[in-house]
């Protein structure tokens, strides 16, 4: 984790035309650069960490290193072996047996925050959930930022905790467990002029088949609360309605049909 939020850091350092170079099969996932909406916010993105050809394909648009590129094969690799493990025993602890999450793609997103003095108390990114089903975030273990939405309404901050990784669950996660799960709704809120980076992995959601529910998780007791859709056809409504806090799920109940 120290190795790879170094590579990280030197990623960032590289020339302009350099991280342009990273594109991908999703406009969100490349290289995004500030912007007026958010001038303080720059990201690297790769769609499928799972995917060796794709880790090694990012590695060569940004002309890693050999060392860069074997430390971040390493680093995309465990995240992944770590992630299908969660899934097996959160899947386990629902009563299933036998649910794959292999073939879904897990998107691998580096963020860097340029807080300056100016932006101290401001938004470094806004109320959102994640679109996908489970995110493991290794934070900057130096600076603070990130919090999270009790049920309350209320926000509370997740402090830097060194050599950990942060778990939350996306949009997707509700619909998978028929809203047994429930996403989380977090924000970055910049409190001091630093540099600040993360690396973030999205387990997003099936490639080519609907997402919904096992059909264990839909009874008389719990009746299926949204409709199958596919998850790309998801992310693209998010996005065209500027709806980013788990409001677009609100549009695929059953009851809005």
């Amino acid at each position: 984790m120290a190795e790879m939020k170094q590579v990280v850091r030197t990623l960032f350092d590289l020339p302009t035309e350099i991280k342009k170079r990273n594109k991908d099969v999703l406009p969100v996932s490349g290289y995004r650069g500030p912007s007026e909406k958010n001038p303080l916010y720059e990201a690297f993105g790769l769609y499928d960490m799972s995917c060796v050809e794709d880790v090694d394909e990012f590695c060569t648009q940004l002309d890693a290193s050999p060392h860069q590129r074997e430390t971040i094969k390493k680093y995309a690799a465990a995240i992944n072996g770590l992630m299908m493990d969660i899934l097996r025993k959160m899947s386990e602890g629902l009563g299933l047996r036998n649910v794959s999450f292999e073939d879904w793609p897990c998107q691998f997103r580096i963020n860097k925050y340029h807080f300056t003095p100016e932006a101290v108390g401001s938004s470094g990114v806004q109320i959102h959930t994640d679109s996908g089903f489970l995110t493991i975030l290794q934070d900057d273990e130096r600076v603070g930022g990130l919090e999270v939405m009790k049920k309350s309404g209320e926000f509370v901050a997740v402090d830097p905790w060194p050599n950990t990784l942060l778990v939350n669950l996306g949009d997707i996660g509700t619909v998978w467990s028929n809203g047994r799960l429930y996403s989380v709704k977090h924000r970055v809120i910049c409190k001091e002029a630093k540099l600040r980076v993360s690396i973030a992995s999205f387990l997003l959601g099936p490639r080519d088949t609907p997402v919904e529910p096992p059909p264990e998780l839909v009874d008389a007791e719990h009746p299926r609360i949204l409709v199958p859709f596919a998850f790309n056809d998801y992310r693209e409504l998010r996005l065209s309605t500027n709806l980013q806090a788990g409001e677009t799920l609100d549009l695929m109940m059953r009851t809005n049909l």
